[in-house]
């Protein structure tokens, strides 16, 4: 074995989708299901029994909808990853999931393969930023949110970047991964993972995911 196997907790009210989440991922040899959890409320007591490195979260869930129970395992935890699960890939709630601290999300119809390579994506601190269809959503809702949003926790100005930070952080909102970065910036791939890292903590961001939304937001990168 190359390491300790991802925990997942999966949250979602459909019996359905969690027993066959749960088939798909105990089906990889590195992945384990620890536990489910049939709403939101339950979700953030899981999670704080069970310690996993995954939750997949469902977002129309009841007693505590998706959204609530991601910026709580966020805030309390601190360790678990959430990754949004959802029938539409522009899907307004998933936008706010991702403000809420989301480190990506999936389709439910995503395939066995594209499930657990999710997972370990998010498990490893990457985000699941998959140009073809998160900028897409993010992009959107940046562009149909005429009024003011609200800061993300914690973040700060923009202007506390360096110009090299700044033009990283428009790659990351891109899509990009830290290599085509590299590539595109021609330096290594080793000094992209500071930058980013030092953008994540002059803005006090928690990932890549929160860095995409703040670059839309602050209109460093515009729809289109």
């Amino acid at each position: 074995m190359t390491g300790p196997a991802v925990r997942v907790l999966i949250a979602d009210d459909q019996m359905m989708v969690r027993e066959g989440f749960s088939v798909l991922l105990n089906a990889m040899p590195d992945i384990e299901v620890v536990g489910e959890a049939v709403n939101g409320r339950e979700a953030v007591e899981r999670v704080r029994e069970l310690a996993p490195d995954v939750v997949l979260m469902d977002i129309r869930m009841p007693e505590l909808n998706g959204i609530e129970a991601t910026r709580e395992i966020v805030a309390a935890d601190g360790t678990a990853k959430v990754l949004v699960l959802t029938t539409f890939d522009l899907d307004e709630y998933v936008y706010q999931a991702l403000r809420a601290g989301a480190s990506g999300f999936l389709l439910k119809d995503a395939s066995a393969r594209q499930l657990a390579d999710g997972v370990k994506v998010v498990a490893a601190g990457e985000a699941l930023l998959a140009p073809s269809v998160t900028r897409r959503l993010i992009t959107e809702f940046s562009r149909l949110s005429d009024a003011p949003v609200p800061a993300l926790p914690g973040s700060a100005s923009y202007g506390d970047l360096t110009e090299r930070e700044t033009e990283v952080l428009v790659r990351i909102a891109q899509g990009l991964s830290n290599a085509e970065i590299a590539e595109r910036l021609v330096v290594a791939e080793s000094t992209i993972k500071t930058h980013v890292s030092r953008i994540l903590v002059k803005l006090g961001l928690r990932d890549r995911t929160q860095a995409a939304v703040f670059a839309y937001e602050a209109r460093l990168v515009t729809p289109g």
